[in-house]
């Protein structure tokens, strides 16, 4: 594809870095508090988030697992979520045993629908896993509102969301959990990782322990855990890259913006930062009829177009439900993602921009 949708940004930092824990000859560590740069990598961004903990693991889905973990939720629970989401979600509430209720979206971010959600508790409700789609910021104060009232705990998916704030505060900071993702696609790599970040002393050290056998020490396993650790050569990448994170959100902000004014006159719904919201961009996603034919156009002409997500869990063979949320479907069928990454250029931009004219 003449422009990806998203590309990793892997440069000399990256490679020396790699290089020196091969030299090293220190791939990963078995230790509780993890290796050198798990540690370099957790410090850089808790103190981005301004978080007071940050455990490194080796996905997003790892991270959403572990905080399920944390809170013991387990067989019999349910957890409340988007069906308009990646299917690692719904997937790590199976993984401990509980049952993904899904619960539909508001049309104007793609976010979890707080209304919908407050009819969806049941005296079996645990959890509630609000979604960061695209970047988007979920409504939070609505959520941790009702999580309050029916005493439920929440877990932010912050795979898709480092970097967006709301009122200055960043985004996974806004619960008991936040959970990241470093996959090859998102704003920041690992090529394969994650992160939880929380204020919580005892969340944290469960946390440690969860992801490492439920270890302390070695061989004196105290709570159910697994490997989750985060290789040295992924914390490698990682910390350079939280260095280098706050000029990609740069580049990212300006050519949404820039892509925002080339498409303002199409008959087409544009991505909006709602009042106080600062959206870090990592999908840049209008909705529009006839989006397949669209998308197929736009990749004919070498533009990395994709719909995150076309089946929403709730559709997909292994969860089949007949469970109605009717602004999932729509969205399901209407969103389509444009290249806006670090490595898109005006050109690029323009080019856009001339053959959504031609086909729209």
């Amino acid at each position: 594809m003449k422009i990806p949708i998203n590309v990793p940004i892997i440069e000399k930092e990256e490679i020396n870095e790699v290089r020196s824990v091969l030299m090293e000859k220190s791939l990963t560590s078995a230790a509780n508090v993890g290796g050198k740069r798990v540690q370099e990598f957790e410090r850089l961004l808790a103190s981005y988030v301004k978080s007071k903990y940050a455990v490194a693991v080796n996905s997003g889905t790892s991270a959403l697992q572990a905080a399920l973990y944390a809170l013991d939720i387990k067989n019999g629970d349910e957890v409340l979520l988007p069906s308009f989401t990646f299917v690692a979600t719904a997937n790590s509430i199976l993984s401990v045993g509980a049952k993904p209720v899904f619960v539909d979206i508001l049309p104007e971010n793609y976010t979890l629908d707080p209304d919908d959600l407050e009819k969806k508790i049941t005296r079996r409700s645990k959890a509630i896993i609000p979604v960061h789609l695209y970047g988007n910021f979920a409504h939070m104060q609505e959520i941790s509102e009702i999580a309050r009232k029916h005493n439920l705990e929440v877990i932010e998916d912050a795979a898709q969301s480092l970097g967006t704030t709301y009122k200055g505060k960043q985004s996974g900071t806004f619960s008991i959990m936040g959970c990241f993702s470093m996959y090859a696609a998102k704003v920041v790599t690992s090529g394969e990782g994650g992160a939880i970040v929380t204020n919580d002393k005892n969340i944290f050290d469960k946390l440690r322990k969860i992801r490492n056998h439920g270890m302390l020490h070695p061989y004196d396993t105290r709570i159910l855990g697994l490997n989750l650790r985060l290789p040295e050569v992924c914390a490698a990448i990682a910390k350079i890259q939280m260095k280098k994170l706050p000029k990609f959100l740069e580049k990212r902000k300006k050519n949404a913006k820039v892509l925002a004014e080339l498409l303002s006159d199409l008959a087409i719904i544009l991505p909006t930062e709602r009042q106080h919201v600062k959206i870090n961009w990592y999908l840049y996603t209008i909705a529009t009829k006839n989006r397949d034919k669209l998308m197929k156009q736009l990749n004919s002409k070498g533009i990395g177009a994709y719909p995150y997500y076309s089946i929403p869990v709730h559709k997909t063979p292994f969860y089949r439900s007949k469970v109605k949320l009717p602004i999932t479907d729509w969205a399901a069928s209407s969103v389509l993602s444009l290249p806006v990454h670090p490595l898109v250029s005006r050109n690029n931009l323009d080019y856009i921009s001339k053959i959504m004219h031609q086909l729209v």
